[in-house]
């Protein structure tokens, strides 16, 4: 008989048979957002996109902070970590469209090549297009997530 060499998780189930749950979704797409985040940011200094004092309060607060807050208390099975999930991730999904997508400016992906032809440029395009999908995600999972929490009760 072959024996299962894989991977276990602490139960002995393989992680390749792990159930996909709101829980790990959530983590999951909290994690990469942090990550294209970075990366995002990393653009916007060597481009020097430079936001407003309002801009990067709510860039540190709705789009960094508030993102890892609702991972832990997910993490944790407290409660309000979906519900902050959602609004976070619609939060960042709004402000980053209108300013990557919709408003003209140094911002906007569509005109950033214009004024850096460089990777850096490339990579903002990039990275917005990420962070939109990502964020979107977000939202989905904080739905998904607050309705299970809503049906276990």
């Amino acid at each position: 008989m072959k024996e299962d060499n894989s991977p276990k998780q602490p139960t002995g189930e393989p992680l390749h048979r792990r159930k996909v749950t709101p829980r790990r979704m959530s983590v999951a797409i909290i994690a990469l957002h942090a990550m294209v985040t970075a990366g995002h940011g990393a653009a916007h200094s060597t481009l020097k996109i430079l936001m407003s004092g309002w801009q990067n309060a709510y860039i540190l607060i709705v789009i960094v902070l508030l993102p890892l807050v609702a991972g832990f208390l997910i993490w944790k099975r407290a409660r309000g970590g979906y519900l902050i999930l959602f609004l976070s991730m619609f939060g960042a999904l709004v402000f980053g469209g209108y300013y990557h997508f919709v408003l003209a400016g140094a911002d906007n992906v569509s005109t950033v090549g214009h004024h850096a032809m460089t990777s850096w440029a490339k990579a903002f395009q990039v990275s917005a297009v990420l962070l939109a999908l990502v964020e979107f995600a977000g939202v989905v999972v904080g739905v998904v997530g607050l309705r299970a929490v809503k049906s276990e009760k």
